[in-house]
């Protein structure tokens, strides 16, 4: 039986991170990922990182590239009926910003910096199972290379996501769930093409939703709302670039370059919380606890967030003996997941067209968007919600 400090199961950049700031800590960790390396770096994924995540890769001596490539915005803006209204973030934050930087090559930089520690990252592990959760030594089953394996924990760090074993690990009557599905989903393509803008376009229209993001000076990343169900194959390279001209038109002469499509995919949304984030000596981190749906760019922000809270818990437990930490883990994300939530929920519900809502709820969108973008006090909220909370 091998034995370490914090089993962590998942190889995203919740878990990696987690694993380097243990590193930094002196706390040793072994990570756990069903997945090829290859694919769990090649998923297209968020790419905007708010200012405090920026903080925390930077006193990680994880920034380096990030600072060399990533690409820093001030603001955005929000386009309806054909006109583009900015909303100055750094100017209403005290100088905050967000940085465009695609997952893939945060967990990148994350791969880089766990094999340049030599921690354990073991790749292509099967039928993982977690044991005496509730107790002192917590376990972890699994099959690697054709071996059956038990790694001993003081801790289980579950961070591989919404459909992984950690939190169906959890017995039943523990866990508080709370989810909305929604009436639609987001068809993304990224694009061989140089972005249209310099900023994030958030655009309303009659149509649906659509979105101008970028990757960096030459990719471009960009999303239309679709019904929900849709399937990616009904909708051709030309039907999606029309449909891109169509809502994110603007009437100064504005014009949407194309591109070659690299990748194009439909991903479904949904709001989800799961209440308490831990059980006994499991702890629950990023898309295992909670899913936001993209539109307020907080799945990414809120998980490295939660591994944050949860490494500097563990670092007073091993120093101190003292568990306040830990037992406050939940409750201190919780308070932070619920206003990430607020607030995609409510990018969400101002930007896209609900079919049931009809012609009352699209006034009421519009009035919303008006307000936001003729009030200072409105852009000011938005605006500290997007560029993110405090980490700590």
């Amino acid at each position: 039986m091998a034995r370490t400090q914090v089993g962590i199961v998942g190889a995203g950049p919740s878990g990696l991170l987690l694993a380097h700031l243990l590193h930094e800590r002196g706390i040793e960790s072994v990570v756990l990922e069903n997945r090829t390396e290859e694919y769990v770096i090649a998923r297209v994924r968020a790419g905007v990182l708010e200012q405090g995540v920026v903080d925390v890769f930077r006193a990680a001596g994880l920034s380096g590239r990030l600072e060399a490539e990533g690409l820093v915005h001030h603001g955005i803006e929000l386009r309806f009926q054909g006109k583009g209204h900015r909303i100055a973030m750094s100017e209403l934050t005290d100088g905050r910003t967000i940085t465009i930087y695609g997952q893939n090559r945060v967990v990148e930089d994350l791969v880089a910096a766990r094999r340049s520690a030599g921690g354990p990252l073991l790749y292509e592990v099967s039928d993982v199972s977690l044991h005496d959760l509730a107790g002192a030594r917590p376990t972890i089953r699994y099959v690697h290379e054709g071996r059956e394996e038990t790694l001993e924990c003081d801790f289980v760090a579950g961070c591989d996501g919404f459909h992984g074993v950690s939190r169906a690990s959890i017995p039943a009557g523990v866990l508080t769930e709370y989810e909305r599905v929604y009436p639609f989903g987001w068809l993304g393509i990224l694009a061989q093409v140089a972005p249209s803008t310099e900023e994030l376009v958030y655009a309303y229209h009659e149509r649906g939703f659509a979105l101008h993001s970028l990757r960096s000076a030459e990719v471009s990343r960009l999303y239309i709302q679709v019904p929900a169900g849709e399937e990616v194959e009904a909708w051709p390279d030309d039907q999606i670039w029309s449909e891109l001209h169509t809502r994110l038109a603007r009437d100064d002469g504005w014009t949407l370059r194309e591109g070659p499509v690299l990748e194009k995919g439909i991903a479904a949304l949904r709001s989800f919380v799961t209440e308490p984030m831990c059980f006994g000596r499991l702890f629950l981190a990023g898309d295992a606890a909670h899913i936001v749906p993209p539109t307020g760019a907080k799945g990414l922000n809120l998980a490295v967030a939660d591994v944050t809270v949860l490494a500097r818990a563990l670092e007073d437990f091993y120093a101190t003996g003292s568990d306040a930490g830990l037992d406050a883990y939940s409750d201190t994300c919780l308070r932070r997941v619920w206003q990430g939530e607020r607030f995609s929920w409510q990018m969400t519900s101002m930007l896209h067209r609900f079919p049931e809502e009809g012609p009352f709820g699209a006034r009421l969108q519009l009035a919303q968007l008006e307000q936001v973008v003729s009030s200072r006090a409105a852009a000011t909220a938005l605006s500290e919600s997007y560029v993110g909370l405090p980490i700590l």
